[in-house]
């Protein structure tokens, strides 16, 4: 997939035109709305290659609805999908509808992790961290990772896309720690995008975690990969 490299504010209002496999997708995406950055398109990517026949699947911040399609027309039953403000979610019915989603999907305003739901087959998510609002930037990754037995059945499984400056070792350890088996499901380098370089104090955090970043010809490069977590049984 060659998605649209947004450029400006990644939050003005926008169309995005581009396939995933065999899905051609025209996303509207409206403002104030993250426009699907390299995370979101190479979990998008790495969904459509995988099936959810019959799975029962939450997806936390479904912004514009591009995972949630893909997720529908991979064979999901049903959807739970959240996001902050109820406004987002009216804009991802609608892309749902223009790409002819008839999975049942819930729409639910919720902040991140607090959604009184359980017994979910997958949960699926992008967690923010380069623009994360938290001072502590890897709250929305240890909170994914912590509470997901209270939202996935045993067995079920967490997918959700991180970056090296995350410090994958220490994702990868707490994921173990919670008793899950832990798969990496894709791969990639990436050119920095300029709003880190924009943030200072962004860049000077990121040169202390241990492999953040690689530095090729003078360009900043981190690594995506895209997690895969199988909740214990018991």
């Amino acid at each position: 997939m060659v998605p649209l490299e947004p450029t400006g504010n990644n939050q003005s209002a926008h169309w995005m035109a581009f396939s995933v496999g065999d899905l051609q997708l025209n996303l509207e995406v409206p403002e104030g709305v993250w426009k699907p950055t390299h995370n979101g398109v190479l979990l998008a990517e790495t969904l459509e290659s995988l099936s959810f026949s019959g799975e029962s699947v939450l997806e936390l911040g479904t912004g514009c609805g591009l995972h949630a399609i893909i997720l529908a027309k991979r064979g999901a039953r049903e959807l739970l999908l959240t996001e902050i403000d109820d406004q987002i979610l009216i804009h991802a019915r609608k892309n749902l509808d223009s790409h002819q989603v008839e999975t049942p999907a819930r729409l639910l305003v919720a902040d991140w992790i607090q959604v009184d739901v359980s017994g979910y087959d997958t949960l699926v998510a992008n967690p923010p961290y380069c623009v994360s609002g938290k001072r502590y930037r890897r709250y929305f990754i240890d909170t994914l990772i912590l509470e997901a037995h209270k939202l996935v059945r045993p067995g079920g499984r967490i997918i959700f896309i991180h970056s090296t400056m995350g410090n994958m070792p220490k994702t990868i350890s707490l994921m173990e720690d919670c008793g899950m088996s832990v798969k990496i499901l894709a791969e990639k380098d990436f050119p920095f995008r300029d709003y880190y370089s924009d943030d200072p104090d962004f860049m000077l955090e990121m040169a202390k975690v241990p492999g953040s970043y690689s530095v090729r010809d003078g360009v900043h490069h981190e690594r995506l990969a895209v997690f895969e977590g199988t909740l214990p049984e018991n």
